[in-house]
């Protein structure tokens, strides 16, 4: 049973201060003196109840991006942090989940070095392939498929550009319904896949559909919006007082 730290605890405080100011020195010195605190449950991830997060979850975090968090991840790694502990819940997740929905490719390379598992199932939306392809986060998707994460749904290879996964898709049987066909066609468009597209309107996709998950966000409207990464960018940049 790993150690569990109840929300505001003040070694939980310090343990997650430390991973995302990445002060490796001081981390490693915590770590030597209570190497338990590895794999520690802190409770409460942004101070909800129900859930916990390890420390390689508080080093992925959203928004990611911390400083020194690839060197960070892989001292955790060394000093013997389960790279696949999830986050418990309906929906566990567990740090590559993270990674990935934050488009943290550097951090990502780390994990799957460490041995993450890249299927795990079960996340916000799915794999960590899935979160990555729905949250826009494609620097991390094509490192995941890169690393051989099976692309086994049509919206996947379309988001991706993937022609020739697409066209064994498109040729599976039993055959994609028409909503798989729309759903693909504005993940193509989300994606920024404009061959993908095509192929997916000749394949009978609606230029006007709209799936659930994404509200009343057109195609075209998606295909207009940034990427997860350019939008943390953005946002830091205003952070930092520039503008447009």
């Amino acid at each position: 049973m790993s150690l569990e730290l109840p929300y505001g605890d003040p070694t939980g405080l310090e343990l997650r201060g430390l991973i995302q100011a990445g002060d490796l020195d001081a981390l490693g010195r915590l770590l030597a003196a209570r190497p338990e605190l590895v794999n520690a449950r802190m409770i409460g991830r942004h101070g909800v109840e129900g859930g916990w997060g390890t420390p390689l979850h508080a080093a992925t975090d959203w928004p990611g991006y911390f400083p020194n968090a690839p060197a960070t991840v892989a001292l955790l790694l060394e000093a013997g942090a389960d790279v696949d502990a999830d986050t418990g819940g309906d929906k566990p997740e567990t740090p590559l989940h993270w990674a990935a929905s934050s488009d943290d490719v550097d951090v990502a390379v780390v994990l799957i070095d460490g041995g993450a598992e890249l299927e795990t199932p079960g996340g916000s939306i799915g794999t960590p392939l899935d979160n990555a392809v729905g949250y826009g986060c494609w620097h991390v998707a094509r490192l995941l498929v890169a690393r051989g994460a099976r692309v086994e749904r049509l919206w996947q290879a379309a988001a991706l550009g993937l022609l020739d996964r697409l066209e064994e898709l498109l040729d599976a049987t039993p055959s994609p319904t028409p909503e798989d066909v729309n759903n693909a066609f504005w993940q193509a468009c989300h994606g920024g896949q404009l061959r993908a597209a095509d192929r997916l309107l000749a394949a009978g996709a609606d230029l006007h559909a709209t799936p659930d998950y994404a509200g009343d966000q057109s195609a075209l409207e998606t295909a207009l919006d940034p990427d997860t990464r350019r939008s943390q960018l953005a946002d830091r940049l205003r952070q930092l007082g520039a503008e447009a």
